[in-house]
């Protein structure tokens, strides 16, 4: 008791003690915020279309408030990433200050929300979603999008499949259906089983091997046990497919493989950076090729299919660098 009696005594003096009025004001304020009419019609909230940025937001509450709660919600929408609990927030901002700016900072930011929230500052716990940075420019890749809608969760796509699948994109001229598996089991194991449980596009009209066979094996177990995304041909077919590994806790739980028709042929530049980012390609063509070549002609890479430069083994590739 006599130590909160010091603790006033010492706010008091500083001028930061407790004023009713201040207090009444704020949470009028508050209250006046959220009334249920501002969040009902046209001119409330933006209830369908939401902010449009990509800059973080900032979940604010009390511990055991339903934060996490809060942050797993809205990390189930496909364009939303959930980053988890941080202390960046509160080592930014003194636990001196953080009570008081508090309840102005949110009544500011709900009044105003055309503009982005740059920061809240508080004192229990943060926890961030939003899109983060290293998201952007991948998250709005066209090929991306496609996997998204074909129905593969955010949360189930690692940060470095995105990036593959982003860095593919420029090769990929339409997507043209996709099928999406559900696997049970260790994937590296011998007892994993695989099913069908959507398709899309063309898609719906070829058969998989999954549609008769549980047992997961062959290039979808590759891509299940590694967890990387594939270019591949269809076995059957010669289709061009891309296959996505849909990943939680660090096991594969899914795929979701998608029908693609490449461009014919890149650019050199654009094939060189396509390469780049799928599997190493082009750091293992060029070793392949100045093996015995000598040199390394970027140039030739606009003399190559694209779906040769991507499926083919790269001893294969490399013939077109032969004298």
């Amino acid at each position: 008791i006599r130590s909160g009696a010091l603790k006033r005594a010492a706010n008091h003096r500083a001028g930061n003690g407790f004023v009713r009025a201040d207090y009444v004001r704020r949470i009028d304020g508050i209250l006046a915020t959220f009334a249920a009419d501002r969040a009902a019609g046209p001119t409330g909230w933006p209830t369908s279309s939401g902010l449009d940025t990509q800059r973080p937001v900032f979940v604010v509450g009390m511990p055991r408030s339903g934060t996490t709660l809060v942050e797993q919600i809205l990390a189930s929408h496909p364009r939303v990433h959930g980053r988890g609990e941080t202390d960046d927030v509160t080592d930014i901002a003194g636990p001196a200050r953080v009570i008081d700016e508090l309840a102005t900072a949110l009544t500011r930011a709900i009044e105003e929300l055309t503009r982005p929230v740059d920061a809240i500052k508080h004192q229990a716990k943060t926890v961030t979603v939003g899109i983060s940075r290293s998201d952007e420019g991948v998250l709005d890749r066209a090929l991306v999008q496609a996997v998204l809608t074909a129905g593969a969760a955010r949360d189930r796509l690692a940060y470095r499949t995105l990036k593959v699948l982003a860095d593919l994109d420029p090769a990929v001229a339409a997507v043209t259906g996709y099928i999406r598996y559900s696997i049970e089991g260790d994937p590296t194991g011998e007892h994993a089983s695989i099913a069908v449980v959507d398709r899309g596009g063309l898609a719906r009209e070829v058969p998989s091997r999954a549609d008769h066979d549980p047992r997961l094996q062959g290039t979808k177990r590759r891509v299940a046990a590694e967890r990387e995304v594939l270019v591949a041909r269809g076995r059957r077919d010669g289709r061009p497919v891309i296959i996505v590994p849909e990943v939680k806790g660090g096991q594969t739980t899914g795929l979701t493989l998608m029908h693609v028709r490449f461009h014919e042929r890149l650019t050199a530049p654009v094939a060189r950076s396509v390469l780049v980012g799928y599997d190493h390609r082009y750091d293992r063509l060029v070793d392949w090729v100045t093996e015995t070549e000598g040199t390394f002609r970027d140039d030739r890479l606009a003399e190559v299919t694209t779906l040769d430069l991507l499926t083919l083994p790269i001893s294969e590739v490399a013939d077109h660098w032969r004298h």
